[in-house]
């Protein structure tokens, strides 16, 4: 980044610095005057060119001005525009006037044409605080909390130098203050959009603005930007581009080893930063920096860029330069495909309609066609061609055939290993990329190298000025300095159990690890066409709300799923609310999935508390489908991924109806047993018996069928379960008529005999209550027209596996996988 992009990119991140001066209450002029002396005053920035930028960026303040016709500020207030123009849109009901101590809207307030009025309560981006929820409490800002803000903000920038190497750091400084900051206060738009999210969106704009300019020679920003405007939005000035990993699921889940847990955090935890560490090469390459990066999680990318052959070529050279290193050091399990579509500012904010939507399309039409011809005929030559030399073995962990140590380990795999253990340890709180190897680093892309560092090493680093050091990521936690790239959100929640089998043993009743699998419905959808809505002429289809809905969503899966399992609520045991920390570890969880291991019973209740919570922050506008297997501690990693995601995918083949949509689900206790669900057309599909709508499980079939069983047999202590394992049984048997009545008679033996009617009057009453709810459940079955077992008795059936998997306390030894309670 060459030293005018460099102010450039300064001014637009601090131009509106002076909106929390103003709400402060301390300077009552335009925020641009405030903004400027404050910078200037106080926070000791010198620089001419990052100050002019930030005291000229309305068009009032520029027309007077007595500018170079290729002053920074002429990109900063058109930056400026295009960024305003993209996340300030006018209510449908108009107020004048502002409300300078408002809070900040949720962005869910209007996805899927959600229609509600919620905030997020003031408070700074704290990794350690509570879960900000929209709520429908409008608690507003003071100027107190304006103080504080403007002080965090102030010790940090008095600590920065002014060049390239600070650039993310200072991005880091306004995210942690002003992510809970409205941008808007004015009582006519809707201020969902944060003051952090619009000034880096700012940066983004001017970047892009400003390599647009070079490359096409053009010097006369005022005549271009400011006298000629209105033309430029038309002009496409922009690339959005999008990055995508493929072979993620088979390099992280082809494991062989008894630490199976460690080496699966491992490698989630190193793609999740050679993810961003490709993405960082690659803005270094176009001289960027992070504020061009829109969104980021589960080995996708989008960022916005100049639209220049220079920038293409770049992507271009760089892409072929990864997958080449893939193929050296991953084989083909890994590849990257790229793609991009020009864009102007008007089709950013979807002008003419339809065209933002347009943009998604394209990008990834280009990438289906990168991923369709991945290789070329000299590559493929060339891996036909390969012949490993007598001393290679297979890698006794990823199969492999490569070079392997004493340990018979590849060099990944060993330097894996040597990482697995930093990851969950607290000391180490930050992942280093080196330009040299260091014993035990880890290789990346590009000839880089990573290893884990403590805060104290890091601080030696960069006090010693180490010509080795590259940057640093931080996990779950925000630090300032030279080349401190960013902080990594990242989901590293884990009990102290260290195996599958400590996991196992710590169950409730049967022994078994429970794995779920999830993943957000319609997201995809959600990102291109979620703030569509005909009623308000689509007025909300913007990068911005996109870039804030992304963000909002990393929150969730990255930093706040710790927070939800180690306050866990749900349980499958007790109905006291107090919370527990739940024995599982979370093996992978991104920008819209995850994937968690632990105790059997804990992954259940767990799953329950992450789709209320889910549900919660998002207003409910968006769902989660999953799937739960409950396997033996030594059941082979990589066979539970794919059995977990095909329980998945049932989730999501849900159909919807009048009474819930579709999708929006959970699968689990599957005992291969089917039946007929019809959709919203009238067309029947053939669902899982295990299949559930969330909503559905949880208040009907936990909520009754399981609290029923529950209630019988836990305070029946004259009977075992043994007669539920019959009644199960024929239940599962339905489609033949005679075992209603066995039914019915195990019922009638279940019946108190005379002598604890007369000592237990409480066990007549829980007979009288299960007996009577059994029968009306299996009755209902009689009645129904569809094929399969009805609703109230596959409710039943799976409420009662549960309950056996609850009092069991020994192994089964003979059934391994996914075994039933039978």
């Amino acid at each position: 980044m060459n030293e005018k992009e460099l102010k450039i990119t300064m001014s637009s991140l601090l131009h509106d610095i002076g909106k929390v001066i103003y709400r402060e209450g301390g300077d009552v002029r335009r925020h641009s005057l405030s903004g400027y002396d404050y910078l200037k005053d106080e926070a000791g920035i010198t620089d001419k060119d990052i100050l002019v930028g930030v005291k000229y960026h309305h068009a009032q303040n520029l027309k007077s001005a007595s500018l170079d016709n290729d002053s920074v500020a002429y990109i900063v207030y058109m930056a400026d525009n295009i960024a305003s123009a993209t996340d300030r849109r006018e209510r449908e009901e108009q107020e004048s006037g502002f409300e300078i101590s408002a809070p900040l809207e949720s962005v869910f307030n209007i996805l899927n044409k959600n229609n509600k009025k919620m905030y997020y309560k003031p408070q700074l981006l704290n990794p350690d605080g509570e879960i900000n929820y929209p709520s429908e409490d409008k608690i507003m800002f003071d100027r107190h909390y304006y103080n504080i803000v403007k002080s965090n903000i102030s010790d940090n920038l008095k600590g920065l130098n002014y060049t390239d190497d600070y650039i993310n750091s200072l991005i880091e400084v306004l995210e942690a203050n002003l992510s809970f900051v409205p941008s808007s206060t004015s009582k006519n738009e809707v201020a969902d959009i944060s003051l952090f999210d619009h000034v880096k969106l700012t940066a983004a704009v001017a970047s892009c603005i400003y390599q647009y300019m070079e490359e096409n020679n053009i010097t006369d920003y005022k005549k271009i930007l400011f006298t000629n405007g209105k033309e430029f939005y038309d002009k496409n000035v922009f690339l959005l581009y999008s990055m995508d990993i493929s072979g993620i699921q088979d390099f992280i889940y082809t494991i062989h080893s008894k630490n199976a847990m460690k080496m699966l955090r491992s490698k989630s935890f190193y793609l999740e930063i050679m993810m961003e560490h490709i993405i960082d090469c690659l803005l270094e390459k176009l001289h960027l920096s992070r504020a061009n990066l829109i969104y980021s999680g589960g080995g996708h990318c989008y960022m916005l860029l100049p639209n220049t052959e220079t920038a293409k070529n770049i992507i271009e050279d760089y892409n072929k330069e990864i997958n080449g290193w893939f193929l050296e050091n991953c084989d083909i399990s890994l590849y990257i495909a790229g793609g991009y579509c020009e864009c102007s500012s008007n089709s950013l904010k979807n002008y003419p309609h339809g065209s933002y939507s347009e943009i998604f399309k394209n990008i990834s039409h280009m990438i289906s066609e990168k991923k369709a011809s991945k290789y070329s005929a000299k590559q493929i030559i060339k891996l036909n061609n390969i012949k490993k030399k007598d001393y290679s073995r297979e890698c006794r962990i990823c199969k492999k055939i490569d070079l392997v140590d004493e340990d018979g380990l590849c060099s990944m795999c060993s330097a894996l290993r040597m990482l697995s253990s930093k990851i969950l340890d607290d000391k180490y709180l930050f992942f280093t990329v080196l330009a040299k190897e260091e014993k035990g680093a880890l290789q990346l892309p590009l000839g880089y190298y990573l290893v884990a560092d403590s805060e104290e090493t890091l601080r030696k680093r960069l006090s010693s000025e180490d010509n080795n050091f590259v940057r640093t990521y931080g996990k779950n936690r925000m630090f300032t300095g030279k080349n401190v790239s960013t902080k990594l959100w990242v989901g590293n929640y884990n009990s102290d159990a260290n195996t599958f089998e400590e996991m196992a043993l710590r169950s409730k009743g049967i022994k078994r690890i429970g794995v779920l699998r999830a993943d957000v419905d319609n997201l995809g959808m959600a990102f291109v066409s979620g703030f569509n809505n005909e009623s308000n002429n689509n007025r909300y289809v913007t990068l911005s709300r996109t870039a804030t809905l992304s963000r909002q969503l990393s929150l969730f899966f990255k930093l706040y799923i710790n927070s939800i399992l180690n306050n866990g609520e749900y349980s499958l045991l007790n109905s006291d609310k107090k919370k527990k920390s739940r024995d599982a570890v979370i093996c992978y969880s991104g920008g819209d999935d995850l994937f968690i291991v632990g105790a059997w019973n804990d992954i259940i209740e767990a799953s329950v508390d992450i789709k209320n919570k889910f549900e919660k922050f998002t207003e409910g506008t968006l769902s989660l489908s999953a799937g739960i297997g409950i396997y033996n501690h030594d059941y082979p990693i990589s066979v539970i991924a794919d059995e977990v995601a095909d329980m998945e995918s049932k989730s999501k083949s849900n159909p919807g109806n009048e009474k819930r949509k579709a999708k929006n689900s959970v699968t689990l206790m599957e005992d291969g047993a089917t039946h007929i669900e019809y959709d919203e057309e009238g067309f029947q599909k053939e669902i899982s018996d295990g299949t559930y709508n969330w909503d559905e499980f949880i208040n009907e079939l936990m909520g009754e069928k399981y609290l029923c069983i529950k209630e019988f047999f836990h305070n029946s202590d004259y009977r075992g379960i043994t007669m539920m394992y019959n009644l199960l049984d024929l239940i599962r048997k339905q489609e033949e008529k005679i075992n209603f009545a066995r039914i019915v008679y195990v019922l009638a033996r279940l019946e108190p005999d005379r002598y604890i009617v007369e000592n237990d009057k409480q066990a007549v009453i829980n007979y009288e209550k299960f007996s009577k709810n059994i029968y009306q459940w299996i009755k209902n079955e009689n009645i129904s027209e569809k094929r399969g077992l009805a609703k109230d008795a596959r409710q039943l059936k799976t409420a009662m596996m549960i309950y056996a998997y609850l009092t069991r306390d020994v192994y089964i030894e003979n059934g391994g996988g996914n075994d039933n309670a039978d």
